[in-house]
């Protein structure tokens, strides 16, 4: 525990060595939901439930169970862009959701409002514990892909979903303006305090394509959002458009019916993870988890400052799936375990301390240090045999914990 502990533990997002809190809660117990991923933004006004909408409704075109939880309690518009007027009804055994005409399961605040216009003046603790409740109380059955709505920015209610709700990842939307580096980064760090994977970017509003020409018009100026992706190590998944139509598709809540492929490359993403654990359960294939310690897509000279670990998940020595995981920090002795944890099975990195080397072969976790280059050719390099266990030390340092001991 620091010296500057208040003990506030419940709107704490750091880890303690000393006292460790589980805040996790479990649904309610008819409901099944198998993945959870967040949406979040770091500013408001960016497109975030609009691409949370366009999400549930992608997959629910695939043939899943989709549903939303509409974190956002002071600006919920979830509700009005399906065109859902009705309010959830509570039984004995609890709150259900309201279905949107397609069948997707939806609960927002303004669902139990009187009027749809009424404000929600609270305090951060009954916002955060109305979250909550909609985890706990609300029986939203089989699920296949449940979407979360954050309120935009870092503070009690995407906390509360990141310590309470199973995230699975989480997708941060922005918009292509100067602030987009900065937001970026917030939202990042918050999810590597929370040790919770990033998907991925969407640049909403990203451009405008002229119906007449079909020439494309970046209106806020020449987009960063592939530089700054790369700053951070994580993909930019999709690029939407101004689009009107999308707009007015949502103010008479239409969204289901609005035809795009902006955030097919997501639904692909999401498919292939569950499709990869399925098979990966059923089948005898040889599998393997390989991380490189990395910096902007390039291997890290020093494991325990790494921007992030890629993990590449492989059968039978191929790629099927590549994950960008911030690195959740630099403690004596956490990231072995916290990659041990992931299922990884290789760590390749530049250089290492001698602790987190013993802590790997311990765990049997193959350790190659003295790498250098691209971490996807490095990993292609080690299925073809060309990369050989090393277990050496980096001796850069002269402090024991400098790499990650």
């Amino acid at each position: 525990m620091s010296e500057s502990c208040d003990q506030a533990c419940s709107s704490c997002g750091e880890e303690c060595e000393d006292r460790k809190v589980d805040f996790s809660e479990q649904p309610h117990e008819l409901s099944r939901i198998k993945k959870v991923i967040g949406v979040i933004s770091g500013k408001g006004g960016v497109g975030k439930s609009m691409v949370t909408s366009i999400l549930a409704v992608t997959m629910k075109r695939k043939g899943y169970n989709t549903a939303i939880l509409d974190a956002d309690i002071t600006g919920p518009s979830i509700p009005r862009a399906f065109g859902i007027n009705e309010k959830a009804r509570t039984t004995e055994l609890g709150l259900f959701p309201i279905s949107s005409k397609t069948g997707i399961e939806i609960m927002s605040i303004n669902l139990l409002l009187e009027k749809d216009t009424d404000p929600v003046i609270w305090r951060g603790p009954i916002i955060a514990n109305t979250v909550k409740q909609f985890w706990t109380d609300v029986i939203w059955g089989d699920v296949d892909y449940m979407f979360v709505d954050m309120p935009p920015g870092t503070g009690d209610v995407p906390l509360t979903v990141f310590q309470s709700l199973p995230v699975d990842g989480i997708i941060i939307v922005t918009s292509p303006q100067e602030l987009v580096s900065m937001i970026v980064a917030k939202a990042v760090k918050m999810a590597e305090m929370m040790i919770i994977p990033v998907i991925g970017l969407v640049e909403n509003m990203s451009y405008f394509q002229c119906p007449d020409c079909a020439n494309k018009h970046q209106l806020f100026g020449d987009s960063r959002i592939e530089e700054v992706a790369k700053q951070h190590g994580i993909d930019v998944m999709a690029k939407m458009p101004i689009d009107t139509s999308l707009a007015g598709a949502c103010d008479k809540g239409l969204i289901e019916l609005f035809d795009n492929n902006w955030l097919d490359h997501i639904a692909e993403f999401l498919e292939l993870e569950v499709d990869l654990e399925e098979n990966l359960k059923e089948n005898g294939e040889e599998q393997m988890k390989i991380a490189v310690a990395s910096d902007n897509g390039l291997v890290s000279g020093h494991f325990g400052h790494c921007e992030s670990f890629m993990i590449y998940d492989t059968v039978d020595g191929k790629v099927i799936k590549t994950e960008a995981v911030p690195n959740p920090g630099h403690k004596p002795g956490f990231l072995p375990v916290f990659l041990n944890d992931k299922g990884v099975n290789v760590i390749i990195s530049g250089g290492m301390g001698g602790g987190a080397v013993d802590i790997f072969n311990e765990k049997n976790i193959e350790v190659i240090t003295g790498a250098q280059g691209k971490a996807a050719d490095l990993v292609n390099s080690y299925l073809l045999g060309e990369l050989k266990s090393t277990g050496s030390v980096c001796h850069e340092h002269q402090h024991h914990d400098e790499c990650g001991e």
